[in-house]
């Protein structure tokens, strides 16, 4: 069952405009397509990133700076965990625990653009105690910028509320359009990933892995597709795109079907999940639990939306 988490409740002594703040994070995201869109017009030269197959660009790195001087400008107290910069602190120090936290991807997709695939997205997302407030998610492509504030809703790129509906498409009862996505640090070698995604693709009639979590969370949102599956999912692009389809109305469970809690002081175990339109839910469970050595996430874990 799906309860309606209440609006956010800020630390009495945090003096935070959200509405504010979300407009400022939208205009960031933005600012950032723009640089993207035009970029990707010319030669795009990837460079191996870690030890895995994630790569990164110029565009990456250019595209998050445009990020963090507007988030930092605006807020030199907040801390920014960035996909390429790592933790980085605003001019005032923003050492504290309490901290605002902001999580910025600024090229979700980045393989993708490598290859000349026009399949990518800007997150941006602000967190406190752990738990994101606000989530933005912006597609250079299209021009479009969904939103998010806790507790608040979800709004389209004309202001709409953005709601994901009950019930199913006609002709997807049986075969539902599904995404998934994994982290970076998931081997070819993964007792789970494999055969939990190979159990997916059976029971659905398609199985999207986008290499751009952001575009599937927007789609979600949308209602294009009925649920997404994760697996030790990559943080820093999840709290922005979840709370985006939450807000919608998507619901989230473990992949064992406990309740499930985003928070980005956890590990990349914790924060595997499945999300979904409520009709589709109890059966994305099914499959799910059936799949064999499921991770042990611990209790606990519940999506505090």
């Amino acid at each position: 069952m799906r309860t309606r988490t209440p609006p956010a409740a800020l630390p009495p002594d945090l003096d935070l405009d959200l509405d504010a703040a979300r407009a400022l994070a939208v205009d960031a995201a933005e600012a950032a397509g723009d640089l993207l869109r035009a970029g990707v017009d010319e030669p795009v030269e990837a460079r191996p990133k870690g030890e895995g197959a994630d790569v990164v660009t110029d565009l990456d790195t250019a595209a998050e700076d445009v990020i963090l001087r507007r988030i930092l400008g605006a807020y030199p107290g907040h801390r920014v965990i960035a996909e390429e910069a790592g933790l980085v602190e605003g001019a005032a120090g923003g050492a504290a625990g309490d901290a605002p936290v902001w999580l910025v991807d600024p090229l979700d997709g980045t393989n993708n653009v490598a290859i000349g695939m026009s399949v990518y997205a800007v997150g941006i997302a602000l967190c406190v105690d752990s738990a994101p407030l606000l989530g933005v998610v912006h597609d250079p492509v299209s021009g479009r910028t969904w939103s998010a504030l806790r507790g608040g809703g979800a709004t389209g790129p004309d202001g709409a509320p953005l709601r994901i509906g009950e019930g199913l498409r006609p002709g997807r009862e049986d075969n539902p359009v599904l995404a998934w996505t994994q982290g970076h640090q998931v081997g070819r070698a993964d007792p789970v990933a494999f055969p939990l995604r190979s159990m997916l693709e059976m029971r659905c009639g398609r199985l999207l892995q986008p290499w751009a979590p952001l575009v599937g969370w927007a789609m979600l949102a949308r209602g294009d597709i009925d649920g997404i599956v994760g697996y030790r999912p990559e943080l820093v692009d999840l709290p922005a795109g979840a709370l985006l389809a939450a807000e919608a109305g998507a619901e989230f469970r473990r992949l064992d079907g406990g309740p499930y809690e985003l928070g980005i002081d956890r590990s990349p175990a914790e924060l595997s999940f499945v999300a979904a339109r409520p009709a589709m839910l109890d059966r994305l469970l099914e499959t799910t639990r059936s799949a064999e050595h499921l991770p042990g996430d611990g209790p606990g874990v519940r999506l505090a939306f």
